[in-house]
């Protein structure tokens, strides 16, 4: 992962994922969550036009948004993520080929992990971060007890990661965290309440800057 990102991942922390949101609101999702404060998007390729709008959104804000695929499945998913120009790899699932291939474009990839074994594996095999998923139906205090043996490992807490329990979360050490619905809420995208959106972004990042910033 290039020194820029990693060290805007640490301290943003947040990444947002966008996934199925309506057609055509991409640019104005991208906007009302920069506004409030996030630095990275994963656009999730089960999202209609997923390729085109990695794309256009990261051609339109120019390196101030960090524009990523997410739910890669495959090598041939992220083959065409890289293309249409992602800058970081996302999947559910640990996939020796996907992490094989991003390392050997130089794209950083963030595989799925839930056990240690995979975490482990796929640390070896050079993944530079792992996502814990689902840390929803885990529980967020897994991630603490297993960064107790593994915390040489850079975690991001996928699901089920809220206002309530995100401080939490990054207390126990995780480098970062992908947020959903819980913060890419498509019902108040289908209704245009964009500012929601960023009000709620603000509250994330505010949770976050507490933790980081003050500790």
């Amino acid at each position: 992962m290039d020194q820029t990102m990693d060290q805007l991942l640490n301290n943003k922390k947040i990444i947002a994922i966008i996934r199925g949101i309506p057609s055509g609101t991409g640019h104005d999702v991208a906007q009302a969550l920069y506004d409030g404060g996030v630095r990275f998007l994963e656009i999730t390729l089960n999202t209609g036009g997923a390729l085109e709008m990695i794309s256009e959104l990261k051609e339109a804000f120019q390196g101030k948004l960090r524009v990523g695929a997410g739910t890669v499945l495959n090598v041939e998913d992220a083959k065409a993520s890289i293309e249409a120009g992602a800058e970081y790899v996302v999947s559910p699932h640990f996939d020796e080929e996907v992490v094989t291939y991003c390392l050997s474009q130089g794209v950083p990839v963030w595989p799925g992990t839930m056990t240690p074994t995979e975490m482990m594996r796929a640390t070896n095999l050079g993944a530079p971060a792992v996502k814990v998923f689902p840390v929803g139906a885990l529980g967020v205090k897994y991630i603490k007890d297993v960064r107790g043996p593994l915390n040489h490992i850079k975690m991001i807490a996928t699901g089920g990661v809220n206002l309530d329990n995100i401080q939490d979360v990054i207390t126990y050490g995780v480098t970062a965290v992908g947020l959903g619905g819980n913060l890419v809420n498509n019902q108040l995208i289908a209704q245009g309440k964009y500012n929601e959106i960023t009000e709620l972004a603000r509250a994330y990042a505010a949770k976050v800057e507490e933790v980081v910033v003050h500790g």
